[in-house]
């Protein structure tokens, strides 16, 4: 398990745009699963919309990036890459997240050459499935 200061250490997201709250499951080079909490002082819930707050399905999408990303970083030795979405397929919103709401994001690695990730993400809340998308992702030196 690992918290947001752990998590902190692995990726260079930032507040506001830093996501993921938690990893509760990892196996290196295999899958991830994170959690996000959604609260009511998002800043994105200020635009989007301010009467029916939502959070955008993009967001929903970096979300499982960033769970990617950690899952990346836990698995090689090098720590000198950033992890950068290259493409995302696929993508469904099934319902809306909102205030309230933890996300429950699960990542599995369908492919992986060198620095190059394909993988398969769900995200869940309640155990009701809200979005899923494929994508992958580069590291990249930096």
């Amino acid at each position: 398990m690992m918290d947001v200061t752990e998590i902190r250490k692995l990726i260079p997201h930032r507040y506001p745009f830093l996501l993921v709250d938690r990893i509760v499951e990892l196996e290196p080079n295999r899958r991830a699963v994170g959690i996000k909490n959604v609260t009511v002082n998002e800043e994105f819930f200020q635009g989007h919309f301010p009467e029916k707050p939502m959070m955008p399905g993009v967001l929903i999408c970096e979300t499982m990036a960033q769970v990617a990303a950690v899952l990346a970083r836990c698995s090689e030795q090098e720590h000198d890459t950033v992890f950068v979405l290259t493409g995302l397929e696929r993508a469904k919103f099934k319902r809306p997240v909102e205030p309230g709401d933890q996300l429950r994001i699960e990542l599995e690695v369908s492919r992986r050459r060198k620095r190059y990730w394909r993988l398969t993400g769900t995200v869940a809340v309640d155990g009701k499935r809200v979005a899923e998308a494929e994508f992958s992702a580069m590291e990249i030196s930096v």
